[in-house]
């Protein structure tokens, strides 16, 4: 036992021995890596840390190693070290290359830390002054005046441009020099388009219209920050002295000072004061001249898969209001109706999405009155359609007519509204005047409105219902629409054939000048084909349609909807018949709800027959505002109903007429056909004959009553040559059998 007991105590002494022994070998290794360590150190000249992945994979029984470590050399100053790795804690490892100063961590010698870019700040508006600087530089502002106590001080600035003097007021220096800028500028763009206000300034300008050139149709700078190139002959109308107040007519009168003598409603210029690269919208952009400004929700309309929201801001006493398809949107039409009227400022300079106004007397504000015609079309629609809850609620294009009577929007008047996309199927055609031929939504707008002034003229019937009516005797003979009368044609899309022959999403590119291939063939004629939608070139010859070739199967051929709305810029909305009663009506804007492009537009409904000549002393060439609106509307693919809708003021539902029989499914007769619209002429005819245009007996048929008004076929005559020199085709005209009709028959 005693030996036993002895045996283990020399094995545990034993033991002890050999760890202490380790110990000693594993603190001498420790010393000669830390003087290693240490001079490697010192011929590198740069301080070292330990990695901290050395210090967990050490062993936990060398504590006393980790005591007698040099912590003064685990931090650095600089945040650089050298890293050392043990592998398996067995000897000195390769050692990672010291981090280069300025290399953010990078070991590569190549690196080269990348400069960060500034992010460049928003590009500010330029104010007047500095406009008016580019135009005239050098120009000296002198203080007149300077008047007030000392704590609100009124300071009068002045500075002479072309010889004439301008006077700005403000709190001030710097502000009255501004205003009397702004009025100087205004005195450059009083002239009724853009060439006369060069010249005045001593410069030259030279527009070309050929819309087939290889050259874009308007000049790069046609008049650097005043105007935009929507049209070669924008016109401007401002105060004509340039110290009147800038503001907007239409639905928000403008006074006119006492003393003035304005030939023509003022109308604010397009203007660059501000661009989209502002990076501003036109919320942050009036809060900033408005502080505090609040907004309202006025309405809520259109179907679920196309709202339109309405909200209006107050601004200096007037109110604006803007729509879109959410309030987000809304709030910033709003905004931007604020300042293109007040502050005379257009954000979207976007050549081909500008409005393009009409000439001479001018009542509205474009878009204002755009937005204003949209919305009520669809609402009377809707109105009309239980909120589109109805079957006839179905359509792909919408038209309408609206009637304004004065400056104010708001007390516009829907006069019809109408939907379709088809035409007549040609065994179906009516040699009684009984069918409607085109049942297309712009085509049947037309045709109500036709009704609605044979409405307005049957007043004339009775002796004192003459003040109700639209119409005022003339001195010669007819009558004539009362002062301040307009009619608006909206569409919800462009019109079919050539108005709607271009690539919607590749506008950036046309706006830079039309370079298709098939440019030389814009503006051709073109007619819709039966029993399906689009349209396609008229031949150049057999443009004349025969009854029994129709009737054994030949498609039946109608002129497009570009080119009949390009004939009523010419001969009129009233038609031949009412040339009879009437002076030539022309509409005096055409807004489109989506596909609108100014210089296709522009193009189908007057440029390309700019040239027309021989037109009798009535007619002329209408050029109207053509627009589209602010929330265009959304692209509705699928198949279009087989039916047309129509409404005109006074009836109580709409009427609904299937367009391949150009009859309703009961197979009656349309409110709007030949025959119907003919025997309320013939009603009037026989009552007013007295006090007629034309003053002939009663004609025997629909045909030759047509044929007595000479001077519109006349005008119609100068319409087809004006195409036909052009180049542009031949005009397609129906079978002559179907206007051979009495009322008898």
């Amino acid at each position: 036992m005693a030996a036993l007991t002895s045996g283990a105590h020399s094995l545990g002494s034993y033991y002890c021995l050999i760890r202490h022994r380790f110990k000693r070998r594993r603190k001498k290794r420790s010393e000669r890596k830390g003087a290693a360590g240490a001079r490697q150190l010192s011929g590198q000249n740069k301080p070292t840390a330990m990695d901290v992945d050395e210090e967990e994979n050490m062993s936990s029984s060398s504590t006393d190693v980790k005591e007698n470590r040099n912590l003064d050399n685990v931090s650095c100053k600089d945040g650089l070290g050298v890293a050392e790795q043990l592998p398996n804690g067995s000897g000195l490892g390769s050692r990672k290359r010291p981090l280069e100063e300025g290399s953010n961590g990078h070991t590569h010698p190549k690196f080269r830390a990348k400069k960060r870019k500034k992010t460049p700040g928003p590009v500010l508006p330029k104010n007047a002054l500095m406009q008016l600087n580019e135009i005239k530089p050098g120009l000296q502002y002198k203080l007149l005046s300077q008047t007030g106590p000392v704590h609100a001080p009124v300071f009068v600035m002045t500075v002479e441009v072309n010889g004439q003097m301008f006077e700005g007021m403000g709190p001030t220096k710097k502000k009255a020099k501004l205003n009397a800028a702004e009025k100087a500028l205004r005195s450059f763009v009083q002239f009724p388009n853009a060439s006369e206000a060069h010249l005045a300034m001593g410069r030259t300008l030279t527009v070309n219209t050929d819309f087939t050139s290889d050259q874009a149709d308007f000049p790069d700078m046609l008049f650097n920050g005043f105007e935009t190139p929507a049209a070669p002959e924008e016109p401007f109308y401002l105060a004509s002295n340039g110290n009147g107040p800038l503001s907007s007519l239409g639905e928000y009168p403008l006074p006119t000072p006492p003393g003035s003598n304005l030939v023509q409603a003022p109308l604010p210029p397009p203007s660059t004061f501000s661009s989209p690269s502002s990076g501003k919208n036109p919320v942050m952009i009036l809060n900033e001249l408005r502080p505090g400004l609040k907004y309202d929700f006025v309405s809520e309309s259109g179907e679920s898969h196309a709202k339109n929201f309405v909200m209006s801001v107050t601004v200096d006493a007037q109110t604006f209001e803007g729509s879109g398809r959410n309030k987000k949107l809304a709030k910033a039409r709003a905004a931007q109706a604020a300042l293109s009227a007040l502050f005379n400022m257009q954000l979207d300079q976007t050549p081909s999405r500008q409005p393009i106004p009409s000439e001479g007397l001018q009542l509205h504000l474009p878009q204002v009155l755009a937005d204003a015609v949209s919305r009520l079309v669809v609402d009377k629609f809707s109105e009309l359609t239980e909120n589109f809850t109805s079957p006839h609620a179905r359509r792909k294009v919408l038209a309408g007519v609206v009637m304004t009577t004065g400056t104010d929007v708001k007390e516009a008047q829907v006069i019809c509204v109408s939907t379709g996309t088809k035409c007549i199927n040609g065994e179906y055609m009516s040699d009684r005047g009984l069918a409607l031929n085109d049942c297309h939504a712009e085509i049947i707008a037309r045709r109500s409105l036709i009704r609605y002034l044979y409405s307005q003229l049957e007043f004339f019937l009775g002796k004192e219902d003459h003040q109700r009516s639209i119409f005022v005797p003339c001195d010669k003979g007819g009558y004539r629409l009362k002062d301040n009368v307009q009619f608006h044609l909206y569409i919800s899309t462009s019109p079919c054939g050539d108005a709607r022959i271009f690539s919607p999403h590749e506008a950036g590119v046309e706006d830079q000048g039309d370079r298709h291939p098939n440019r030389k063939a814009r503006g051709q004629l073109r007619t819709k084909i039966e029993s399906g939608e689009g349209t396609i070139p008229v031949r150049s010859s057999n443009t004349i349609q025969t009854w029994d070739g129709v009737l054994q199967g030949e498609r039946l051929l109608t002129m497009s909807c570009s080119d009949k709305i390009a004939r009523w810029n010419v001969v009129g909305i009233q038609g031949s018949l009412m040339s009879y009663f009437t002076e030539p009506i022309y509409f005096s804007s055409i807004i489109l709800g989506s596909l609108y492009h100014a210089d296709h537009l522009s193009r189908a409904m007057y440029q390309r027959i700019a040239e027309i000549e021989d037109l009798p002393q009535q007619f002329a060439l209408n050029r109207p505002l053509l627009s589209g609106i602010s929330n265009a509307e959304a692209r509705q693919p699928g198949k279009a109903p087989n039916f047309s809708v129509n409404w005109t003021v006074g009836d109580v539902a709409l009427e609904v007429i299937n367009a391949t029989t150009g009859k309703d499914d009961m197979g009656r007769a349309s409110r709007l056909c030949k025959h119907a619209l003919y025997s309320r002429w013939v009603r009037l005819h026989s009552k007013l004959s007295s006090i007629l245009w034309i003053k002939v007996l009663k004609p025997s048929s629909y045909h030759d009553a047509k044929q007595v008004a000479t001077e519109y076929h006349s005008a119609k005559q100068a319409l087809i040559k004006a195409f036909h020199k052009a180049g542009l085709g031949a005009w397609v005209k129906k079978p002559s059998e179907q206007d051979q009709f009495t009322l008898c028959s």
